[in-house]
């Protein structure tokens, strides 16, 4: 084998350690394919694997047609972000104290080998609040696109 594949493979596998797994909410069909499945927009949701009670959506451009049905496709930089506090948040010390200055939370792969989406997430200590980054990155370049969540951190159920 190729000691490039092989380094690229490896490359990938320990990229996605660590971060968020998402589940399919749903999709809508925006082109139509006569051969293979039509483009569409994919709205997935993921939690956040540090953080309890903190759930984001995003949607996403995802390339059909035969290139796409087989995985061969390069989706686009297009992604949007919502993210929600679900119950009592819980912040650990590292991130409490300003340690943790951008985790990557979610990774999905929008090409056969070097592009994928990312969601990084900071915590803005003076406000209090929780905010996710979601962007697209190639091995060499990326994309300025970008999208922005917010969640602040607030207390859950009845006050004693």
């Amino acid at each position: 084998m190729n000691i490039k594949r092989i380094m690229s493979v490896g490359l990938l596998v320990l990229s996605a350690v660590g971060t968020a797994s998402a589940e399919e909410v749903g999709s809508v069909d925006t082109v139509f394919k006569l051969l293979g499945p039509d483009h569409k927009i994919v709205v997935e949701a993921f939690d956040d694997p540090d953080v309890s009670n903190v759930t984001c959506y995003i949607s996403r451009a995802k390339t059909g047609g035969i290139k796409g049905g087989l995985g061969l496709a390069e989706d686009t930089s297009d992604a949007a972000i919502s993210c929600q506090q679900v119950g009592p948040v819980t912040l650990s010390d590292k991130i409490k104290n300003g340690g943790d200055r951008g985790s990557v939370v979610f990774q999905k792969r929008t090409s056969l080998v070097f592009k994928k989406l990312q969601v990084v997430r900071f915590y803005d200590q003076k406000r209090n609040s929780l905010i996710y980054l979601a962007y697209s990155d190639r091995l060499v370049d990326g994309s300025p696109k970008n999208a922005l969540s917010a969640v602040p951190v607030m207390p859950w159920g009845k006050s004693e």
